[in-house]
């Protein structure tokens, strides 16, 4: 638990993002596994806030829905009209009206900050006490950002928007993050004497620290030196740039605590996965989700899993995969597709072109080539041949099918549920399985073999089929 905790952090995530041109609300395009203001509200949690306040606006009802979807206990807070960075504010402590402490304040597009970077700025706002704290960076493009005017003391003697600053003062290469921490108390009074007066009309929250330093109340600045962390979102090609980055700063976390990734510049993978050390990444993957892999799983080339679980010592080829568990030193793949309740045992194979779908394979069980297993459960070391459907579907309901344990299905048989095949039972290639197997029983299946000399001579008479079979009877007939 940090002992630094908030009182409040309020999340402004009103904004219209009409740079994005999408349908969607700029805070819910995705990036690392999470969306924009997923990644704000993750921050914001590990400060253990006695309140999280989100402040919605466009699209408010689709950020709503999926803020109940990430964290139930989040509060929202609409902005009714876009009037700036203090309405926005203003409008988030209508639901937290009599705190008292630090309110965080923190914008929902900016990903890739990090919650140690908040705490840390709690921190020096308490051990200065300062009646409000902002997060600044040096960047050697400053165009566009607000800049920190320093005071004699090592204060913040002001903030003044580019729009508004004087030649001057766009000389300045500190600039305002946006993310400030103030004391509850000098927040709503400042919000209360903010005005229009400025380039935009619009209430600016950085004028709250223009008024608290008129009162005589010390505005200080925590100096990022990691400025990558302030980038904000207002377009897809900057959503692009930073999922990027975010990509760059996972990878290089996980090699440093020894996974291998062979290849980054083709490997993907998002902030909320979790690899063990020694984990090989190959080429050409991308893990999403809530993907975990054990040591020594070696995971790629080609591969795209999403909520996968995989096993000690795995392997994972050429697979697309979600909501799947593969257990230790079993193996998938190439060209196998996972789909939601594949369950995988312990030394068990799914091979080429499979597709399982609510399948539990035991341990040590093998479907090796070119199957269809859904709704199925496969007993511990049982053999499932190439080319086997478990039919599970009949236009209108889905039905299980259960192979026992050390049982063998044949190359190119039907299993129609619902059926169970016993124990230690056989069934025959080619068999269309419509009634139970017994343990230790074989199961056929199919129509008897009939041969009809002569047929090819009557019906395909004159072609090369038939020219070849005349040839090798010959050959056959001479002594």
């Amino acid at each position: 638990m940090t002992s630094h905790r908030p009182a409040a952090v309020i999340i402004m995530a009103a904004g219209q993002g009409t740079r994005m041109k999408s349908a969607t609300p700029k805070v819910l395009h995705t990036l690392g596994g999470r969306s924009l203001v997923g990644h704000a509200v993750a921050a914001a949690r590990v400060l253990e806030p006695e309140h999280l306040v989100v402040v919605v606006g466009t699209g408010r009802e689709l950020v709503e829905a999926h803020l109940a979807e990430i964290d139930s206990a989040v509060r929202t807070a609409v902005q009714e009209q876009q009037l700036g960075t203090g309405d926005a504010v203003r409008s988030g402590l209508t639901a937290v009206p009599d705190i008292t402490g630090a309110v965080v304040v923190t914008s929902g597009d900016v990903p890739l900050l990090q919650a140690a970077t908040l705490q840390e700025l709690v921190a020096e706002h308490e051990a200065r006490g300062n009646a409000v704290t902002v997060l600044t960076a040096r960047v050697p493009d400053p165009t566009g950002y607000g800049r920190i005017i320093p005071g004699e003391d090592g204060s913040v003697a002001g903030i003044v928007e580019h729009k508004d600053a004087t030649p001057e003062q766009r000389q300045i290469d500190e600039i305002n993050a946006g993310i400030y921490v103030f004391d509850a108390a000098t927040l709503r009074d400042g919000l209360t004497r903010i005005t229009t007066d400025n380039a935009q009309g619009e209430l600016y929250l950085t004028d709250v620290l223009a008024i608290a330093r008129g009162d005589g109340k010390r505005v200080g600045a925590y100096v990022t030196d990691d400025a990558m962390q302030t980038e904000g979102v207002n377009d897809r090609v900057q959503l692009a740039a930073l999922r990027a980055e975010m990509n760059r700063r996972t990878l290089e976390r996980l090699m440093r605590a020894g996974v291998t990734v062979v290849d980054p510049n083709t490997t993907w993978v998002d902030d909320t996965v979790e690899l063990e050390a020694d984990v090989t990444l190959l080429p050409n993957t991308q893990l999403h989700g809530a993907t975990t892999a054990a040591a020594g799983a070696v995971i790629g080339p080609d591969t795209t899993l999403t909520d996968v679980q995989i096993g000690a010592n795995a392997t994972v080829i050429r697979t697309h995969g979600s909501g799947a568990t593969i257990g230790a030193h079993a193996s998938v793949g190439p060209f196998a597709y996972l789909r939601p309740g594949t369950a995988l045992g312990e030394s068990g194979k799914i091979g080429t072109f499979v597709e399982t779908k609510n399948a539990t394979i035991g341990a040590g069980a093998k479907v090796p080539h070119l199957t269809y297993a859904g709704d199925a459960t496969i007993g511990d070391g049982a053999n499932i041949g190439a080319g086997t459907i478990f039919a599970n579907y009949d236009g209108v309901t889905k039905a299980h099918t259960t192979v026992g344990k050390h049982s063998f299905v044949g190359s190119d048989s039907v299993l129609v549920a619902p059926r169970v095949i016993g124990d230690g039972a056989y069934v025959a290639a080619g068999s269309t399985v419509t009634d139970d197997v017994k343990p230790g029983e074989i199961a056929v299946a199919r129509g008897r073999q009939r041969n009809i000399a002569g047929w090819v001579a009557r019906r395909r008479a004159g072609t090369k089929t038939a020219k070849a079979a005349a040839e090798a009877i010959e050959k056959e007939s001479r002594p």
